[in-house]
């Protein structure tokens, strides 16, 4: 009898280490049943001008003399061409630029900014090129990850799987269907949350990610629990320790 008190207590003790330790297949795998997504917004997405923002502007034309005006560097002057000016996007959404003053930014993107500024800038020079970058383009991945952190971005577009895989991907404590995407929109904070398992992901409007987004990935149910009494080993050691101790009353 005490013989099978002693089994089933085993049974229950390396049962409970196996239910907090161990995930399944179904919800480790990223983009299951994956199709071929044919999506136009996705295709053409490009990040909006938000408050705070930081941009880069460099303007020039054939006759640089004409186009110098409307290029600021510090020490005010071109010989300092490395070390431009940036411009900050006030509460306002607008910048002040050189000759133009006040212009309004806010929610253009890089590519709508340069097409204003080159219809404002042909009526002081001929056939202006405007180069325009957001210096400021960053986003954050915090949680269940190999490498959390803050990381900038160089070619202004980056997707939710390009952001996981700069942070060394998800650990295996991971949670991969409820992941947090926080954005903040001209103050305004938006939450949502996201599948990496789900296919959707990629027909998704926030498949792409905005500058200073930041995913957080939540932990298990498994890490949750081991979190709670110790890792797995300390567990088993638990339950080494208990069944001694068993062994020695039972004697």
């Amino acid at each position: 009898m005490k013989n099978h008190q002693i089994h089933t207590l085993l049974i229950c003790l390396f049962g409970f280490v196996l239910t907090t330790s161990c995930v399944s297949k179904k919800d480790m795998v990223y983009f299951q049943n994956e199709e071929a997504i044919q999506n136009e917004i996705l295709r053409n997405y490009a990040p909006k001008i938000q408050m705070d923002d930081i941009i880069s502007i460099f303007v020039s034309a054939q006759d640089t003399e004409a186009a110098a005006p409307f290029n600021l560097f510090r020490g005010g002057s071109q010989v300092n061409a490395i070390n431009p000016i940036t411009y900050l996007v006030d509460t306002n959404g607008e910048i002040s630029f050189p000759i133009l003053g006040q212009l309004k930014v806010l929610d253009l993107t890089t590519n709508e900014l340069r097409t204003y500024l080159k219809g404002k800038l042909e009526s002081y020079l001929k056939d202006p090129v405007v180069t325009i970058r957001l210096e400021n383009f960053r986003v954050s991945v915090l949680g269940e990850v190999k490498t959390p952190g803050a990381f900038n971005v160089v070619s202004e577009r980056i997707s939710i799987p390009e952001a996981i895989a700069l942070a060394g991907d998800l650990t295996i404590q991971g949670k991969r269907k409820n992941v947090l995407l926080i954005r903040n929109i001209n103050g305004a904070i938006e939450k949502i949350r996201l599948d990496l398992t789900n296919e959707s992901l990629f027909a998704s409007p926030y498949y792409y990610l905005a500058q200073n987004d930041i995913l957080y990935i939540e932990p298990n149910k498994a890490k949750v629990n081991s979190a709670a009494i110790g890792t797995t080993s300390s567990l088993i050691s638990i339950a080494t320790a208990v069944l001694s101790l068993v062994l020695i009353l039972t004697r």
